[in-house]
C-alpha cells in the first residue's frame, strides 16, 4: 500500500489562510490503512482546524467527506455538484488525490494534507516499512522474494557492500542489510548458487527515471 504522513497542522492552516469555507477530504484506500487520511482522520483534522480557526480569529467552517478513493475519477465524481461550492479542499489521500482533485475542479484550490513516503507494508500495527521503489521491472523472484532495489539503501543488485556489518546496514544499526537476508533465506532454500549470476547495470527505463509513465489495459477500456 501507498504509505503517508499527516502534514503538520500548521502547514494545512497555513495552507488555507484566507480561504472562508474548507472541505476535508478524505479516501478509503491507502492511506485509511495507514491511518492518516480515512473517515476518522478526516473528523480528526477538520476538528483541529475549526478549533484553530476559531482561535486565530478565522471562519471555522470546515466541512468533512470521505471518498470510496481518490484516485477514480467515479468516486471524485460524487463532488460535481459541490466542489465550487468550497473555497478550499484539503485532499488527504496520497499524492493523486489532490492532483486528480485540482484536475477535475480546476476552479477549486486543492491542497495536500499528506506528505505521500513509500510503498510498503505493515511490520506491526502502527509500524510500516517500504517493500517497493514501483521501477516497474519486478526482480524479487531472483533473491529470495525480497527486493534490494527498495530495501538496500544503495539498490545494490550484486550482493552486499563493504559497509553492511552484522547484519546490519551502515545507515543504521536498526536496518537490516537485505543483502544479509537474502543470502540466508537462498542458502535456506538451497539456492544460494544462483546468487553467482552477475546482473547488469538496472534498465531504470521502466522506473520513475524513464518519465512519468502510464498503463493502458486495452481489455479493461470502454
Amino acid at each position: 500500500m501507498i504509505v503517508g504522513d499527516s502534514k503538520p497542522l500548521e502547514e494545512i492552516l497555513a495552507m488555507i489562510e484566507g480561504r472562508d469555507k474548507v472541505l476535508v477530504l478524505g479516501c478509503r484506500g491507502c492511506v485509511t490503512v495507514c491511518n492518516v487520511g480515512g473517515e476518522k482522520e478526516v473528523g480528526i483534522l477538520a476538528t483541529a482546524l475549526r478549533i484553530a480557526r476559531k482561535k486565530n480569529g478565522q471562519p471555522p467552517t470546515v466541512e468533512e467527506k470521505t471518498l470510496e478513493r481518490q484516485c477514480d475519477p467515479e468516486y471524485i465524481e460524487e463532488l460535481a455538484e459541490v466542489a465550487e461550492d468550497y473555497d478550499a479542499i484539503v485532499s488527504i489521500a496520497c499524492g493523486v488525490g489532490p492532483q486528480f482533485m485540482a484536475e477535475r475542479y480546476p476552479k477549486v484550490p486543492v491542497f495536500p494534507g499528506i506528505n505521500t513516503t513509500f510503498i510498503g507494508g505493515a511490520l506491526e500495527h502502527g509500524v510500516w516499512a517500504e517493500r517497493c521503489q514501483s521501477c516497474g521491472n519486478c526482480l524479487v523472484h531472483n533473491f529470495g522474494g525480497l527486493c534490494p532495489i527498495a530495501r538496500c539503501s544503495k539498490s545494490l543488485m550484486n550482493g552486499p557492500c563493504g559497509g553492511s556489518a552484522s547484519g546490519n546496514c551502515e545507515i543504521s544499526p536498526e536496518v537490516p542489510c537485505v543483502w544479509d537476508q537474502i543470502v540466508k533465506k537462498m542458502d535456506a532454500m538451497g539456492r544460494l548458487d544462483e546468487l553467482e549470476q552477475v546482473w547488469p547495470n538496472k534498465n531504470w527505463l521502466t522506473a520513475r527515471d524513464g518519465g512519468p509513465r502510464k498503463r493502458v489495459r486495452e481489455d479493461l477500456k470502454q
